[in-house]
């Protein structure tokens, strides 16, 4: 049993016991290793006497010790001082699966030869949607000789205008795939709608775009599924509202996702969006999940994604995910925010150089 699954375990059942309740709180004590039976019996007859309920949780590294009920009534630096504990943390948030203080080793989401949250910072590369598969195999074959490890490309795209290109759709899956045999290459592609989702059974990871983060029946349907999640932070969203988002997808019992941030609508109108890189650390102390960067949509500006990239890898993001065109002038969606292949090459050896400073918390 992995360290991590003692505080999944518990979790799943404080999250149960709260639901009946219908009112109270949680607290985490942890205790360190090893520590004396007689001195963990002392504390939890003491816990119990203030109206806790105590949810003991042996792993192989520490013991965790759940309370369920009204924790105002605990001292937290009272129980801190005891010998036999290492930390107390109070769960406050409504984000209980996502939360860090519940899981505190990082998750690792791995898919083919990439791993997210391991440190080594992958990088999706592909065009912003499906052309034709003379398009989607070339840019496929230069970016992953370049170093990406994964294929994006949408294949159902919302626009905000009703007339431009909307995607290939089925057939832009089909071509997905058929790119994917013959590149090796695992697919990330975009799911608008449920009606969708039977396309999407040999799709490796499944995006769920800005504009659908808060689509709670389909995050709900998602959570359902074994595939990883990419889940876009939406334009106007805080932090919070993208972990109560990513709970939907584990409440369903899949906690194989994916955060991704890719610019807010902020007042400033010189990019196309404005690249909140204070997210990464951030929500690098709020959840275990990984985090990602979309640097080509937080800024609109091809020229702009390569030093966006630069500091959101320096910032400790857990991968990148850039849009390639091998035609950016004549491509059907968000040309002007996609790298030629010969500049993609240049980013991911300049992100390769700096991946060593990266910030660590």
């Amino acid at each position: 049993m992995s360290a991590a699954k003692p505080f999944l375990m518990l979790l799943q059942r404080l999250r149960r016991l709260l639901k009946q309740k219908k009112r109270g709180s949680m607290m985490v004590v942890i205790l360190k290793e090893n520590p004396d039976s007689e001195r963990i019996a002392d504390l939890t007859a003491w816990l119990e006497s203030l109206g806790l309920e105590v949810h003991p949780t042996v792993g192989k590294v520490q013991t965790i010790l759940g309370l369920v009920g009204d924790t105002s009534k605990v001292d937290i630096e009272l129980i801190r001082a005891l010998d036999i504990v290492q930390d107390v943390k109070r769960i406050s948030q409504p984000y209980k699966e996502a939360n860090r203080a519940f899981h505190p080793d990082n998750t690792v989401v791995t898919v083919g030869d990439a791993s997210f949250g391991d440190g080594s910072c992958p990088i999706i590369a592909g065009p912003c949607s499906v052309e034709s598969r003379e398009q989607l195999l070339e840019v496929a074959l230069r970016v992953k000789a370049a170093g990406a490890t994964l294929l994006r490309g949408g294949a159902f795209k919302p626009r905000t205008s009703p007339y431009a290109f909307q995607g290939l759709h089925a057939d832009g899956i089909k071509l997905l795939l058929e790119v994917k045999k013959e590149t090796g290459l695992p697919i990330v592609t975009e799911l608008m709608d449920l009606s969708q989702l039977d396309l999407f059974d040999e799709v490796d990871i499944i995006q769920i775009g800005a504009r659908n983060m808060q689509n709670f029946e389909l995050l709900r349907q998602v959570g359902h599924t074994d595939k990883p999640i990419l889940l876009k932070r939406g334009l106007a969203n805080t932090l919070q509202e993208l972990l109560m988002s990513a709970e939907y997808i584990m409440a369903g019992g899949n906690h194989r996702v994916i955060l991704c941030e890719r610019g807010i609508r902020t007042f400033e109108t010189a990019t196309r969006n404005t690249l909140d890189l204070s997210a990464i650390p951030m929500l690098h102390e709020m959840t275990h999940l990984p985090v990602i960067v979309d640097p080509s949509h937080a800024s609109g500006i091809a020229r702009l994604v390569k030093p966006m990239a630069l500091a959101a890898t320096a910032c400790g993001a857990d991968g990148l995910m850039i849009e390639v065109h091998n035609d950016p002038a004549h491509a059907k969606c968000d040309g002007p925010q996609s790298l030629t292949p010969g500049a993609f090459d240049d980013l991911a050896e300049a992100v390769r150089r700096i991946k060593p400073f990266a910030y660590k918390a």
